[in-house]
């Protein structure tokens, strides 16, 4: 638990100012997306989502999103509603017949931190008051908006997840729904629940036994280790290593890279997961055993989970 709060706090020395998504933005001009959305008609709330900054650049096709939390960079209910609107906005704009895209890629503008995953000060409180019911709702939103992912919206596109900080428990869960994942030498990858007594539930078993085999994947959840990206490369769960500061443009580097072979390689993984499917219903499977689990902690476990929701407080606040 010390060694994650230290690393956590360690965290603190990123400033908005080395923050490249943040700059990425301001460099491409209101003008631009404007004359985008109108010439491309474009729902306009696409662009409008309270925790997410969206771009779209037509000329290649790629849909650029990044977290903006309110407060903590975890996946709270505001950020789920505006994960799931995001979804069906982009399903109502692009497509066959509408605004071509090819690639959708997601990032973060929170120093240092990709997403640090559930929402621990909600799953404290719903422990507390036995609510199993909002465990579990909350645990069945997350998992409809991996699963959507993990298919790519049933749209011919490739999803990129770029990391440049801290993809902790559900953050690393959800980056594991991508096609590519591209990440700064920096960032760290864990999942963390294990030190409070419980397990990730949202998407990590079922999508690391697919990919690296059952005993792998159970190493890796129950080692409560931080990974560093060099690690998570060599497995093969990152597929491009990136230096610090220079993510976005390698992100960008690599997609002209594939142009000519978009078809392939959207084929290719479409092919893999016909031979490696994860059903809807597996992941809410997975969702009430940890909803389960959860009404099993001890105060201790709730201790040291309150601990962990105010070291990611001090953290954002610093941020």
């Amino acid at each position: 638990m010390d060694r994650l709060v230290a690393d956590l706090e360690g965290a603190r020395g990123f400033s908005s100012d080395d923050e490249p998504s943040g700059l990425f933005f301001e460099n491409r001009s209101k003008a631009f997306v404007e004359d985008a959305r109108k010439r491309l008609d474009l729902p306009e709330k696409l662009f409008e989502l309270n925790e997410l900054d969206v771009l779209y650049e037509p000329a290649d096709a790629i849909l650029w999103t990044f977290m903006r939390p309110a407060g903590r960079p975890s996946f709270t209910p505001p950020m789920l509603s505006d994960f799931e609107d995001w979804q069906k906005l982009i399903l109502g704009g692009f497509g066959e017949g509408r605004a071509p895209l090819k690639y959708l890629v997601l990032g973060s503008r929170s120093p240092g931190v990709f997403c640090f995953g559930g929402d621990l000060e909600l799953f404290h409180r719903l422990i507390r008051a036995g609510d199993r019911a909002g465990l579990v709702r909350y645990g069945y939103r997350c998992v409809e908006i991996l699963h959507r992912n993990i298919n790519a919206l049933d749209l011919p596109i490739l999803t990129v997840g770029l990391v440049q900080g801290a993809a902790l428990g559900g953050g690393f869960e959800a980056l594991l729904s991508f096609d590519h994942v591209i990440a700064e030498k920096s960032a760290t990858f864990g999942l963390p629940e294990v030190m409070f007594g419980l397990f990730p539930g949202m998407g990590a078993h079922a999508i690391l036994s697919r990919k690296l085999g059952a005993a792998a994947a159970d190493r890796i959840i129950l080692s409560n280790k931080t990974y560093s990206a060099a690690e998570m490369f060599d497995l093969g769960i990152v597929h491009l290593l990136a230096e610090n500061g220079e993510g976005l443009a390698a992100c960008e580097d690599s997609i002209k890279k594939s142009e000519r072979r978009h078809p392939g390689l959207v084929n290719a993984r479409r092919a893999m997961k016909v031979t490696n499917p994860i059903g809807l219903s597996e992941l809410k499977r997975i969702v009430d055993l940890w909803a389960e689990a959860a009404l099993q902690l001890s105060d201790s476990d709730l201790k040291i989970m309150a601990r962990l929701t105010r070291a990611q407080e001090r953290l954002s606040h610093a941020a």
